[in-house]
């Protein structure tokens, strides 16, 4: 039997792959989650989960395991392994790239207790071997998003293209946007989220800001052609720990563009970048003041090509396939050895 433990209060990423793992046939060997947001009641139901654990785990199951639990992964890990069940752990965040409370060491450490890892793609894949992993370790490739909506079948945009920015919009948070001006001649922003300083603009004409939309809602009318991925202080890089982490990991944001029918915008060394370049999915940029020259480039007929490759990626995401490709991979490495 296949099984698997979900933390409290999980986010969007992982909700997704709890409900792929139900229509899988997995088994939650916790209590259900409340509706309730009260993180009191969340603590408690997962330590009851937790405890319950020894009577739910069986022999010859697999538990899969999305590495968010940290205080109980461990625990979890020898209770599955007592009980005589494998472990497969896939790996939602990485702290010790971004959080000073954990080292690299610790939670490789820590991740040697899963008997199988599926990271997020090659780079980090490469990332936990060079660090001390011994495990085998699969690729998820890209997050599922699932929806009940679906990207507009809207015509094929002309020049000037519209650029979508979905997320915090606060100068604290993503500079980027407010150094961006000087540099937009031939493209337009369209910025979806909380914390737009209009003030901090002076060129207004090129940006329209959208207010929050939720992301079903965002998946079935976003007013863009491309969708950006960027995080950060700076137009010339990805900076700060979780710019710099976007060379390891898969952002959601990049999965809810694909969900929404928009070619992607990624900074050229993302760990996504590879994903983009091989799909066909969109345009790799090392620096955001390039934009305006590389969207001018692109002809109707390259937009054309990168939308269909989008939309089919869109319905792969709809239907959970790299996840379930991901732990097909690991149930056939665990039944060979």
């Amino acid at each position: 039997m296949n099984c698997y433990f979900l933390k409290e209060t999980p986010s969007k990423a992982r909700k997704d792959v709890d409900r792929i793992m139900v229509e899988m046939g997995f088994n939650n060997i916790g209590f259900p989650r409340p509706s309730s947001k009260n993180k009191i009641i969340d603590f408690f139901v997962t330590l009851g989960s937790a405890l319950k654990a020894p009577f739910s785990i069986h022999k010859g199951d697999v538990l899969l395991l999305p590495y968010n639990i940290r205080k109980y992964y461990v625990y979890l890990c020898k209770i599955a392994h007592m009980r005589g069940a494998k472990v497969v752990t896939l790996i939602h965040d990485l702290s010790s790239f971004y959080r000073k409370h954990v080292s690299s060491e610790d939670e490789i450490k820590r991740l040697s207790h899963s008997d199988y890892l599926i990271a997020h793609n090659e780079i980090m894949k490469r990332w936990l071997e060079e660090n001390g992993s011994k495990q085998p370790i699969g690729v998820l490739g890209i997050f599922d998003y699932l929806s009940d909506k679906e990207p507009a079948d809207k015509p094929l945009p002309t020049q000037p293209y519209k650029v979508l920015y979905a997320g915090t919009l606060s100068p604290k948070k993503n500079k980027f946007l407010y150094d961006l001006e000087d540099y937009i001649h031939s493209y337009h922003f369209n910025l979806y989220g909380k914390g737009f300083d209009a003030d901090s603009i002076q060129k207004k004409e090129y940006f329209t800001y959208k207010g929050f939309v939720s992301s079903d809602d965002l998946v079935a009318s976003a007013d863009g052609d491309f969708g950006l991925v960027w995080d950060g202080n700076s137009i010339y890089s990805c900076d700060g720990p979780r710019g710099a982490y976007m060379q390891y990991n898969n952002p959601h944001k990049y999965s809810l563009y694909m969900r929404c029918g928009l070619p992607v915008i990624v900074w050229d060394k993302a760990a996504l970048a590879t994903f983009t370049k091989d799909n066909k999915v969109g345009v790799c940029i090392s620096s955001l003041d390039q934009l305006d020259e590389v969207l001018s480039s692109i002809t109707n007929e390259e937009y054309a090509e990168m939308k269909r490759n989008v939309l089919t990626i869109s319905q792969r995401l709809s239907e959970g396939f790299y996840f379930k490709r991901a732990f097909d991979e690991a149930l056939s490495w665990l039944s060979r050895n």
